[in-house]
């Protein structure tokens, strides 16, 4: 047998390691890559119109499903692209591989078109970056970049000269490291359960890292009789009728959890970095559950941490605060904030208007979706009613939580269509963020995608029109001009209508469910500044 090139080998590394796509955009300095992965079937190239969205579609399928995902661009302009998307992975810690092309070996470090030192370049947004400057370098550095990633939930990055793709190489693909889980000890559980146990106001606060602890989190809750608050983005963890959820905390969250959180005196920090300044308590004790060490020292100045599988430690707490003795006056004042706050949500949701009120769409969009859909939000003012209003029964949200990308929405539902292929995806998009990745479109088509967008479409940034306000600034430039989406998105093969009543809405969302190819709902909303920007908030 001829021997295999260093295409081959890299592309049965990374399917040892579990990948299962490639996101990108082919140009000259991958072809070698692009010609391995054509003589084989077991990885999909998923090709998009702009590297963002590639790095973008790589940072939500590692989001959804633990695994690595990776992503492709050429040198240069190429990677400059993918950077955004890199950003995103960094900031929330998730597992991406982004390849590069590099110039030829024999034109580095000179004036060769496109070159850059990208090591350089993406230095502050990876954990790993490197070169590869031999053919049977490959494997180690490979090997080294994956488990980096995996293990740092971190971006890896690694440049490869266009003329190494091609050349022979003798090393030999190397399967994924298997890591034993270390657990926390007894003794920190008993240390942490003593601290819950003289708690007289105990509040949970629960992040999007605790999705798979949100059974043992309710359990846990019951026993402690605790508030659970949930951090920024993080909805359908627990279900919206657990008697002790009142909603998520300062931005788009409800307002009246903040002064439960305030008041509380123990908080256990499960999967989170989340803690916004004036809604948090100043002499509370924290505790905090992360599966790896980093996140501890972020953000949350707490006084005692728990490393290990979150959901684990959370049932070990649970199993041991069984003999809690509940404050019934802490009791009655969680009762009386998550009744007032249905009745206040169910009255903003309720508001009819023309243009319609963001709030009666979100609940329009809940009482829609199935149970057990992907929901991927973009940023924006979108963003913040959607997370005001929605009440999550199990549904899984997926958004650019800290590096607040916009254009995040459509790239995160492809990704969540590529990946789970027979679940309910849907889109929740503003206008602003869905106009910087339109071109997109074609790639849900393309590739048989058959998810549900719908944009929130007022014409305006609303975000920052409301923030300008707020601060007595003009707010220049922030309304915006629309193409036509409904035309743009037919023409790119989807199915497509604009709705200008929450009943057309609600017929739209129903026939959106049964599409067999992509759906965009474009909605006429009214340009409602979000409560959290109301000057006399």
């Amino acid at each position: 047998m001829p021997m295999q090139n260093v295409a081959d080998v890299m592309i049965k590394q990374l399917q040892l390691w579990g990948v299962k796509r490639i996101y990108g955009v082919i140009g000259d300095a991958i072809f070698g890559l692009m010609d391995g992965l054509s003589r084989q079937n077991q990885m999909e190239w998923i090709g998009v119109k702009h590297e963002s969205v590639a790095a973008m579609m790589a940072s939500a399928e590692a989001k959804l499903t633990g695994r690595i995902g990776v992503c492709a661009a050429q040198m240069g302009p190429g990677l400059t692209n993918l950077l955004t998307g890199m950003g995103d992975a960094y900031m929330d810690g998730v597992s991406i591989l982004a390849l590069s092309g590099q110039a030829p070996t024999r034109k580095i470090g000179t004036s060769y078109k496109q070159y850059i030192d990208q090591q350089g370049l993406v230095q502050a947004i990876t954990g790993f970056s490197r070169i590869i400057i031999h053919p049977d370098a490959v494997v180690d550095t490979l090997a080294q970049a994956m488990f980096t990633a995996v293990e740092q939930s971190t971006p890896a990055h690694l440049s490869i000269p266009s003329d190494l793709w091609t050349l022979p190489c003798s090393a030999q693909p190397r399967e994924s490291i298997q890591l034993a889980t270390s657990i926390t000890g007894q003794s920190q559980v008993r240390q942490a359960v003593e601290l819950m146990s003289n708690a007289k106001r105990p509040v949970i606060l629960a992040g999007n890292r605790a999705h798979a602890a949100g059974d043992a989190i309710q359990k846990l809750a019951d026993h402690w009789a605790c508030g659970i608050i949930m951090g920024y983005g993080a909805r359908g963890i627990i279900a919206e009728s657990h008697p002790y959820l009142l909603g998520g905390l300062g931005e788009g969250g409800n307002p009246l959890a903040s002064d439960i959180c305030k008041q509380s005196d123990v908080v256990l920090a499960v999967g989170t970095s989340w803690w916004p300044e004036f809604h948090v308590p100043v002499q509370a004790q924290v505790i905090r559950i992360e599966d790896r060490t980093s996140p501890i020292g972020e953000g949350i100045p707490s006084q005692f941490g728990i490393v290990g599988n979150i959901q684990e430690m959370v049932q070990a707490l649970a199993k041991e605060m069984t003999d809690y003795r509940s404050n019934p006056e802490w009791m009655i004042r969680l009762n009386q904030c998550k009744q007032a706050w249905n009745v206040q949500n169910e009255m903003e949701c309720n508001t009819v208007s023309s243009p319609l009120h963001p709030s009666s769409i979100v609940r329009d969009i809940e009482q829609s979706v199935d149970n057990d859909a992907i929901i991927t939000l973009d940023e924006g003012d979108v963003t913040l009613w959607f997370l005001r209003n929605f009440r999550g029964k199990s549904q899984r949200l997926v958004l650019s939580e800290r590096f607040r990308t916009m254009g995040f929405g459509l790239p995160a539902a492809m990704a969540a269509k590529c990946s789970f292929p027979n679940k309910q995806v849907v889109c929740v998009a503003g206008d602003g963020g869905f106009g910087m990745v339109q071109a997109d479109l074609i790639t849900a088509s393309r590739y048989g995608l058959p998810l549900t967008v719908i944009i929130f479409n007022n014409g305006t940034l609303q975000m920052e029109q409301d923030k300008m306000k707020l601060k007595q600034l003009s707010p220049f430039e922030t309304d915006i001009s629309n193409p036509d989406f409904v035309q743009i998105a037919e023409s790119s093969g989807w199915a497509a209508k604009r709705v200008k009543t929450n009943d057309e809405l609600r017929t739209t969302l129903e026939e959106a469910k049964s599409s067999t190819i992509p759906y965009l709902i474009d909605v006429l909303t009214a340009k409602t500044t979000h409560p959290d920007f109301e000057s006399n908030h």
